[in-house]
């Protein structure tokens, strides 16, 4: 993989925009996991009739399968810090701001992230909607 931070900030300076309250970012490759999944298995697949009138099959075994999907949750790379974020970061208040800056792959819940259909590829996130910061040393 190449160097992120190095790509992003080379491709920050061409973006023509500040962002003011929202982080600009560069979705990665989508994120698989496997997970773990019950499905009813029936003891007959023939139908039962019961003293209603009802026809139904009997499910009395559980089977757990395994299978690889996508991840509620999505890695990106920074493109643009919003000014906002900037001014917590260097507050003197006791509530600073993590620092998060260009090129830094973040980790958010996907269905947080708006498309920013201006630039290709691109979406927009609120700084509590980003979960996790990948260290990368």
């Amino acid at each position: 993989m190449i160097d992120q931070s190095q790509l992003a900030e080379s491709v920050a300076e061409k973006i023509p925009y500040k962002t003011i309250s929202k982080f600009l970012v560069k979705p990665l490759e989508t994120i698989k996991v496997k997970k773990e999944f019950d499905k009813p298995v029936p003891t007959d697949n023939k139908p039962v009739t019961d003293e209603n009138g009802i026809e139904a099959v009997d499910y009395a075994e559980v089977e757990t399968e395994v299978k690889e999907v996508e991840s509620d949750y999505q890695k990106g790379v920074v493109l643009k810090v919003p000014h906002e974020h900037k001014q917590s970061v260097e507050s003197e208040s006791q509530w600073k701001a993590m620092p998060i800056n260009v090129g830094d792959i973040v980790v958010y819940r996907k269905n947080s992230a708006m498309w920013f259909d201006i630039l290709k590829d691109t979406i927009l996130l609120n700084g509590y909607d980003i979960v996790a910061i990948e260290e990368t040393k």
